[in-house]
């Protein structure tokens, strides 16, 4: 069971596992042992998440989600399995909290007069240093 907030908890049987060779030099290891994870999370059907989150993963997933809703997060920072493994498991958490914060909503607001007028005499400003640019000296 990964523990992710307060509320939301996966079971094992939605994280299936495969190990990969990992990239990158490894010395007398590098083409025998197979060290790199690649943990798959099923957002689109997963019961354990709200509706809510799931959109919100599914969006900040990015490349890592498929056409059908899969997310695949590869781990092979480290040399073991096994930190590879809770590295892969921690990344899904924190993408999964990051989802599960709902973003304040923007209130529209309309800018102020002053703002307005500030912004207009910079304009009016910067016409007339372009305006400066282009007069030519008459030749007297």
């Amino acid at each position: 069971m990964l523990q992710v907030t307060s509320v939301i908890r996966i079971p094992e049987s939605e994280l299936p596992e495969r190990f990969i060779r990992s990239p990158g030099p490894g010395g007398q290891n590098v083409n025998k042992v197979e060290t790199a994870v690649q943990l798959s999370f099923d957002v689109a059907r997963s019961p354990s998440l709200p509706e809510d989150v799931r959109r919100r993963l599914l969006r900040l997933g990015g490349r890592r989600v498929d056409g059908d809703g899969v997310l695949t997060i590869e781990a092979h920072r480290f040399r073991t399995r096994e930190r590879n493994r809770e590295d892969a498991r921690e990344r899904l958490a924190e993408l999964i909290r990051q989802a599960a914060h709902r973003p304040k909503p923007r209130i529209a607001t309309r800018p102020t007069r002053g703002s307005k007028e500030r912004r207009l005499a910079a304009k009016k400003q910067r016409g007339r240093v372009k305006q400066m640019r282009s007069r030519r000296p008459s030749d007297d």
